[in-house]
C-alpha cells in the first residue's frame, strides 16, 4: 500500500471512532441512585422507668449436707435421685442391729442395777428395824445396870450390839446410794445408745430437692465422712446480683417502702420475666468492683430457677418524665460510639451520634442526639450508608 494512502486510512478510522465516542456519550443516560426501603418512626417523648440490669447468679434458701452421725452398713436408699423431699421424710437406713445389741445389753444392766437397788433397800428396812430393837434393848439394861440387877458385862454387850447394828444401817445406806450412782449411769448409757440407735434412720432436715448419691447401698459408711446425698431447699429460692454504687440514692428511697420489687429473666423464656422481692443490701460497697451487692427472693413452683443458673435481674428504681424516646432496633454501634440514621425532608440521611442511657421494654431513651418529632430509621440499616436516599416503606408512627 502507498504511504498516502495508509495514512488516510489511519485518519479515517481515527475520526470514526472519536465520531462514534461522541455519539455514545450525548445518547448515555447519567447514573441514577438507588433509594434504600427502609421502616422508621417519630421521636417520642414520655415518661419512662428508670431501671438498672444486672447479672444474678441464682441460689438457694440452704444447702444440707446429709452426713451420717454414725458407722455401719448403709441398707436401704429411700427416694430416687434428684426427687423433691419433705422435711422429716425417711432417706437412708443404716444396719442397726450393733446399736440394738448395745440397747438391749444396757437394759439387762439396768434390770441387774434395780435389782440390787431393792436387795440394799431391803437389807435397810431390816437392820433399821433390828437397830430400833437393839436400841431399846440398850436402854432397858442400862436401867436394870443401875439398879443392880444385872452384871455390866451384860449391858454392855447389848450397847455392843446395837452400835453394830447402827453402822450396819449406814453402810446399807452407803450400798444404796451406789447402786443408784450405777443405775444412774446405767440409764444415761442407754439413753446415748438409744440416741445412736435412732442415728440408723436418717430423715430429711428441709423440704428441697436431692442431688446425687455420694454412697451407694450396701457401703460401709463412718461418721462425720463424706455427705450421703445434698439437698437444695429451691422454694423459695435467692438471686445474688450487684448494681453500680451511683444507684444508691434510688435504692435507699425504695428500702422505705414495703416492698421493694425486682424482675429476674431466664434465658429460656425472656418474654416472662419473674416478679421477686429484695430482701438484703449490703452495708458497703465493695471497693474493688464498686458495686452493691443484693439479693432478692423469688417464687420456685414451678422450678425456673436451678441453684448456680444465671439470670438478668432488672431492678426499678425510679421513673423518668418527658424523656426522649425511639424503639431500641434504632440505635446502633458506630465506630465511635452510639448512632442513628435521621431521615431528612428530602429523604437523605443524616448520621446522627446520640448518649443512650438505658432501654425499656424494646424503647431505648436518648439523652442527647436528637429531639421530638425527628424521623428515624427502625430497619434497614445494614443497607444505608451516609450518601444515601431512602424509600420509606413504613411508618411505625403512622404518619404517611
Amino acid at each position: 500500500m502507498h504511504p498516502l494512502n495508509y495514512s488516510r486510512s489511519v485518519l479515517f478510522a481515527v475520526l470514526t471512532l472519536s465520531t462514534w465516542g461522541c455519539t455514545a456519550a450525548k445518547t448515555a443516560p447519567p447514573p441514577r441512585s438507588t433509594a434504600v426501603p427502609v421502616v422508621v418512626t417519630k421521636v417520642s417523648q414520655k415518661a419512662m422507668p428508670v431501671e438498672v440490669t444486672a447479672v444474678g447468679n441464682v441460689e438457694p434458701v440452704s444447702t444440707v449436707s446429709v452426713k451420717a452421725q454414725i458407722s455401719g452398713e448403709l441398707l436401704e436408699v429411700h427416694f430416687k435421685e434428684g426427687d423433691f423431699v419433705r422435711k422429716g421424710q425417711l432417706l437412708f437406713t443404716i444396719d442397726p442391729r450393733p446399736y440394738q445389741n448395745q440397747v438391749s445389753q444396757i437394759q439387762a444392766n439396768i434390770g441387774k442395777d434395780q435389782a440390787q437397788l431393792q436387795q440394799a433397800e431391803a437389807n435397810l428396812a431390816k437392820d433399821t428395824a433390828q437397830l430400833e430393837y437393839a436400841k431399846s434393848e440398850s436402854q432397858r439394861y442400862a436401867t436394870l445396870l443401875q439398879r443392880g440387877l444385872i452384871a455390866a458385862d451384860a449391858s454392855e454387850q447389848v450397847r455392843t450390839q446395837a452400835n453394830t447394828l447402827q453402822e450396819s444401817v449406814r453402810a446399807d445406806r452407803a450400798a444404796i446410794e451406789s447402786v443408784r450412782a450405777v443405775l444412774g449411769a446405767d440409764q444415761s448409757a442407754l439413753e446415748a445408745a438409744k440416741l445412736q440407735l435412732s442415728y440408723c434412720t436418717i430423715y430429711s432436715p428441709i423440704d428441697g430437692r436431692s442431688g446425687a448419691l455420694m454412697v451407694d447401698v450396701g457401703n460401709l459408711i463412718k461418721s462425720a465422712d463424706v455427705p450421703i446425698v445434698v439437698i437444695n431447699q429451691v422454694n423459695p429460692i435467692q438471686i445474688n446480683f450487684a448494681v453500680p454504687q451511683q444507684y444508691w440514692a434510688d435504692i435507699k428511697k425504695n428500702l422505705t417502702d414495703e416492698v421493694f420489687r425486682v424482675r429476674a429473666v431466664v434465658p429460656q423464656d425472656p418474654e416472662h420475666p419473674k416478679q421477686g422481692t429484695v430482701i438484703f443490701v449490703d452495708n458497703a460497697v465493695d471497693t474493688a468492683t464498686g458495686t452493691l451487692h443484693m439479693k432478692a427472693s423469688f417464687d420456685n413452683l414451678g422450678n425456673q430457677f436451678i441453684p448456680g443458673m444465671f439470670v438478668n435481674v432488672q431492678l426499678r428504681l425510679s421513673e423518668q418524665s418527658n424523656a426522649k424516646v425511639v424503639p431500641t432496633p434504632a440505635v446502633t454501634e458506630g465506630p465511635n460510639g452510639k448512632i442513628v440514621y435521621v431521615v431528612k425532608s428530602d429523604q437523605t440521611l443524616e448520621l446522627r451520634p446520640v448518649v443512650s442511657t438505658y432501654a425499656f421494654a424494646g424503647e431505648s431513651v436518648i439523652e442527647s442526639g436528637l429531639e421530638r418529632g425527628e424521623t428515624v430509621v427502625v430497619d434497614g440499616q445494614t443497607r444505608l450508608t451516609p450518601t444515601s436516599r431512602v424509600q420509606i416503606t413504613k411508618n411505625l408512627s403512622g404518619e404517611k
